[in-house]
């Protein structure tokens, strides 16, 4: 695909001044790219703030796996975000842990497994999965904002980020920058967490390994007008979830789910939502603290989807072009917000 050609743009007008690092100090900046709204908005506050696209690299957690598990996420979110990085010709590394959420899930007197990640040679490394004692889990993460319980986001998203800035040798060569997109408006967990401070992994004091890594949060004050209107300045083509109706996109059976959003699996996604279903019999217990995907699906109403963009979304080669000359906003702008707290 042809790279874009990077104009410097103004500003968005909400900016935290006083919680913003200095960029030309970094000698990486990595954002930890879902190909949702918020994490796309932070890569084009950075074009925007001066920053060139070579410097910046994009990291995907996939939540699924690499080894065939289909259970949780978006088919077609890998795709999206390799031609989202092409378009701006900007490095993509992907991460898991092996087996997804479904090994973790279903995981019996076993150690949690590795995580994986594409490391800067081309090939893939593996770490972890030796130690630790047993566990047993057999039951979904429980919708909280406690991580001790909402394991999906500790285990899948966030120990991966880390191990990969613990194990990569290149981040213990100069100064990091960790880009997230968590925005203060999402919850009232999310706006407690400080726009800018070390990342969780940083050891810029260590006595034998130095890492010097921060973590930013740049549009933590933003309102989600502020969200769309830098997608659309730069034409950028949302995720399929947004034109099916999402307005946050994580993943597809989120323990998050709506109501009117597990009725539109069950019915335009009926495969996923009966394998949801059939783990929660096995399981004994549901996704939701009271009700089954059923009994939500049950009171909710389905969104009014167009059928070439469920099939968008459940495929896995993006082919719509990723910049739009005539963008609209999508069906889920400013919809139901059901996400992560």
């Amino acid at each position: 695909m042809e790279q874009l050609n990077v104009v410097h743009l103004p500003l968005t007008a909400n900016v935290d001044v006083m919680s913003m690092p200095d960029l030309d100090a970094y000698d990486r900046i990595v954002v930890f790219f879902s190909g949702g709204k918020d994490s796309i908005a932070c890569v084009l506050h950075l074009l925007e703030m001066g920053v060139e696209a070579e410097r910046i690299e994009l990291h995907h957690h996939i939540v699924d796996g690499r080894e065939g598990s289909t259970l949780m996420d978006w088919p077609i979110t890998e795709d999206y975000c390799k031609k989202f990085a092409a378009a701006f010709g900007m490095k993509l590394y992907f991460s898991w842990k092996v087996g997804g959420f479904e090994r973790e899930m279903t995981r019996s007197k076993a150690k949690t497994a590795p995580i994986a990640f594409e490391n800067d040679q081309g090939g893939i490394t593996s770490t972890g999965g030796e130690r630790g004692s047993e566990g047993t889990r057999l039951k979904f993460p429980q919708v909280a904002a406690s991580l001790t319980v909402r394991w999906c986001s500790a285990y899948l998203k966030v120990d991966v980020g880390s191990r990969i800035l613990t194990t990569e040798e290149r981040f213990l060569k100069g100064k990091v920058l960790v880009v997230t997109g968590e925005r203060a408006e999402e919850s009232a967990a999310r706006a407690k967490y400080c726009s800018y401070e070390p990342h969780r992994s940083d050891n810029r004091d260590g006595a034998r390994v130095k890492r010097h890594i921060d973590q930013w949060r740049p549009i933590h004050v933003w309102k989600e007008g502020e969200v769309w209107d830098i997608i659309r300045r730069w034409k950028v083509n949302p995720h399929p979830a947004y034109h099916l109706g999402w307005s946050r996109t994580s993943c597809r059976t989120c323990i998050f789910g709506s109501a009117d959003q597990w009725a539109t699996i069950q019915l335009f996604m009926p495969n996923s939502f009966k394998q949801i279903a059939k783990y929660e019999a096995q399981f004994g217990s549901t996704i939701h603290r009271t009700r089954s995907v059923e009994e939500q699906a049950s009171r909710g109403t389905p969104y009014e989807c167009d059928e070439k963009w469920v099939a968008i979304a459940e495929s896995t080669e993006f082919l719509e072009p990723m910049l739009v000359d005539n963008w609209a906003y999508p069906k889920g702008a400013f919809g139901e917000s059901a996400g992560p707290l």
